[in-house]
């Protein structure tokens, strides 16, 4: 029996306007898919229904693949596709396995020889990037960085003097209700001259992108509380003879 293929399907990072964030061939192939691997069924409907499935909604399976899901429930996941079955799998929002739970079910399908195809959509980390104007060519994606206090302290750090030894972009995210007083924590800790680039609301009319110094940042008001942002951050090339050295 032929086994069938599981799609990485990206979806919007909001409410927008579909067509700018996923071209039409993507689009076609999601809407094909019978069953699906989401996070919050609820969500993946509307998206689905954006789309123009060409199933009824209540015709297209759904599994749920969430943080919370054991990995004991992984193969279980993958029996439609060993028996012949396409699968969708549906990040909340922008790409599936980045920074997402799906990362070790896409593991597990190669294990099992399933073929894997991603299919071209919104990634918040990239389109932050391109942006930015920071360095494209070496960076690091670091995901959500410690809540406690001296923990994150010591992580930004250790993150702005690894900036400037590598000549490396440190991307990470925040939990929107936080983003303020992350801001705050940088602008307090880091180097007057270290850039900080701040991507808010990706891909939405209300999208806004700067790139400033941490000095320049200390002048600007800002209101992200409740807002997806994207931070990057990158230390400028004179620290390293000020202090910062290569590694062992």
């Amino acid at each position: 029996m032929a086994v069938g293929t599981l799609y990485l399907i990206p979806t919007p990072l909001g409410e927008g306007e579909l067509a700018w964030v996923m071209p039409d061939g993507a689009r076609q192939r999601a809407a094909e898919i019978g069953y699906y691997i989401v996070e919050h069924p609820k969500t993946a409907r509307r998206f689905l229904k954006q789309i123009g499935c060409i199933l009824p909604l209540q015709r297209i399976s759904m599994s749920i693949l969430d943080e919370h899901t054991p990995s004991s429930q992984l193969p279980e996941l993958l029996t439609p596709l060993l028996e012949g079955v396409d699968v969708g799998l549906l990040s909340e929002a922008g790409c599936p396995a980045v920074a997402d739970p799906g990362a070790k079910l896409v593991r597990l399908a190669h294990q099992r020889n399933i073929r894997v195809v991603p299919l071209v959509g919104p990634s918040s980390i990239l389109l932050a990037l391109m942006a930015s104007g920071l360095n494209g060519q070496c960076f690091a994606f670091q995901g959500y960085l410690p809540i406690e206090a001296s923990k994150r302290v010591k992580k930004i750090t250790e993150l702005e003097k690894e900036s400037v030894i590598r000549g490396q972009t440190q991307i990470f995210i925040e939990t929107p209700y936080r983003n303020q007083k992350l801001v705050e924590l940088l602008v307090s800790i880091c180097r007057p001259d270290t850039r900080l680039c701040i991507a808010c609301n990706l891909t939405l009319p209300t999208e806004h992108i700067a790139t400033r110094t941490i000095e320049q940042w200390k002048d600007y008001a800002l209101d992200l509380n409740k807002k997806p942002c994207i931070f990057l951050l990158e230390g400028s090339a004179d620290q390293k003879a000020s202090g910062y050295h290569n590694p062992p």
